[in-house]
């Protein structure tokens, strides 16, 4: 038997997933480390932890590999995007790594996203002007830190970080290149307006190579922390956004990829660059001819975890022994569509698509005295797929109308949660069984890299079985009533998101 390794570099673990040479899935590894946080936005990683963490859980499935019988065909990566390291000459750290989720380049972006210069960077990049971006990340440094700035050599996200411990060379590959908003989504060369913004030069920033791209001989210290051969090739892969579509057989127009875990995003792969001109959503370059169009939501599976722990009846957990999400589970079940008359917004972590306003807040609409905490519980979760409903229809405005979803992340746990994706959509939801999409998305890049498959439409085969799931009508109707309304809210609550969360931050 031979083996493929996939790892999914993420922002609080890093898993690794052994596959045979059929891409079944032969056994997982997973390694967490810390996200630093404060009140002022930051979310920072050390750089040195998550490559450690890497090393640890490739190593782990070499071992469980049986390489006596067998050989490691390849390593491959999903990785996060919009990560940013600043490095001296010689390529050391100089801060830990920025990630997406670091919000201090607010006022920066909010003031670039009014001007014409932020409009023309948008639709030249395909990269919504917010300060998950590299670019803003850059600007916001440049203004509080100049210092820091004027000592970097080099910038790098994690996965060029990564590759250079590993072998030596400052590379990445061109879906990450494509999340920095300093890279032309068209033409894939380098901006020149991002460039002349930032200050930055082309010879400071990695090499962008496709995602098929291979690195073959290991620094000997990197080889010997995973013992595995030197020349086992490491393909470069994409971004997890990108992985997670192809993982689950996305790939075409009309199937529209859901992701809920921590946070959510909807995604469609296209032929061609497509731009938003609401400027709600971002286009990014995947590999070969591939673009990959959508919106991420900060508030996911993170609000339903925040609703259960202050929602859910603690002594009836305690009492009945019963685990406190299935309990929430059961009684959202219990509560018929649209909770009674009552809305949730649910951007208790500011929110990207389609606001793109880090100031966002939470709230809910149209509370009465009739309503209970099973009430609350319920608009809760319609409240988070009715903002993914938000991004999902500017989607198909602009791509078409899909023929169906598919969806993966930790809210296929829950039944209710499944069915009530679909009547919000008003479109079949599929289920794969796989679990780890971007994973197998890394693989299937490495299989192309090695010729065992002609091109990335194999994945259709690899996928396995899906479950179901089709809209109830009379959900469905209670629904698209709702859906303007939390819409028409949504708007009238904008203008005030800054002012509370000014007096917030006092």
């Amino acid at each position: 038997m031979d083996y493929l390794i996939g790892v999914d570099v993420g922002t609080t673990s890093t898993k690794a997933v052994l596959y045979d040479q059929q891409a079944n899935v032969l056994q997982d590894f997973k390694q967490g480390y810390s996200l630093y946080r404060d009140a002022s936005g930051m979310a920072e990683q050390n750089p040195d932890t998550l490559v450690e963490a890497v090393q640890s859980v490739i190593k782990q499935a070499a071992q469980a590999a049986n390489l006596d019988q067998g050989k490691l065909l390849a390593v491959s990566f999903s990785s996060a995007n919009q990560s940013l390291i600043l490095l001296d000459d010689k390529h050391q750290p100089l801060t830990r790594v920025l990630t997406w989720a670091d919000t201090r380049a607010r006022a920066v972006a909010d003031q670039l996203k009014r001007t014409p210069a932020g409009k023309q960077l948008y639709a030249s990049t395909g990269t919504p002007i917010h300060p998950m971006s590299p670019l803003t990340k850059l600007l916001w440094l440049k203004q509080a830190h100049p210092d820091l700035m004027a000592r970097a050599s080099y910038f790098a996200d994690i996965k060029s970080y990564l590759f250079y411990k590993l072998f030596g060379v400052f590379r990445f590959d061109v879906s990450i290149a494509s999340c920095t908003g300093m890279l032309n989504v068209t033409t894939g060369d380098w901006d020149e307006r991002a460039l002349a913004l930032t200050g930055v030069q082309p010879e400071q920033l990695p090499e962008v190579v496709s995602g098929t791209t291979q690195e073959i001989g290991l620094l000997p210290d990197a080889a010997s922390a995973m013992s595995i051969p030197a020349q086992t090739p490491f393909v470069y892969g994409a971004f997890d956004g990108a992985l997670s579509n192809l993982g689950v057989g996305a790939i075409e127009k009309d199937t529209v990829a859901i992701t809920i875990g921590t946070s959510a995003a909807v995604r469609v792969v296209t032929d061609h660059p497509v731009i938003d001109p609401k400027q709600r959503l971002f286009c990014y370059a995947v590999d070969n001819g591939l673009w990959v169009v959508g919106g991420p939501l900060n508030n996911g599976g993170d609000v339903f975890q925040w609703a259960v722990e202050h929602l859910v009846d603690a002594s009836a957990v305690q009492n009945e022994q019963v685990d406190a999400y299935e309990l929430a589970n059961d009684v959202i079940a219990s509560v018929p569509a649209g909770a009674h008359g009552l809305l949730f917004h649910p951007f208790l972590g500011g929110e990207r698509a389609p606001l793109w306003d880090a100031n966002a807040r939470g709230s809910f609409f149209g509370l009465s005295q009739l309503h209970t905490r099973a009430d609350m519980l319920r608009a809760v979760m319609e409240g988070i797929n009715m903002n993914i409903a938000t991004v999902f229809t500017a989607v198909a405005d602009l791509v078409g109308e899909p023929r169906t979803v598919t969806a993966t992340g930790g809210f296929a746990n829950s039944e209710v949660w499944r069915q009530m994706l679909a009547d919000v959509l008003n479109c079949p939801v599929n289920i794969p069984n796989s679990f780890e999409s971007g994973c197998l998305g890394a693989i299937t890049m490495a299989m192309v890299s090695l010729g065992m498959v002609d091109d990335l439409s194999a994945v259709t085969k690899l996928v396995g079985e899906v479950k179901s799931y089709h809209p109830d009508l009379t959900s469905v109707a209670t629904y698209q009533k709702y859906l303007p309304v939390f819409r028409q809210v949504e708007g009238l609550l904008s203008p005030a998101y800054s002012t509370i969360a000014n007096l917030q931050e006092d």
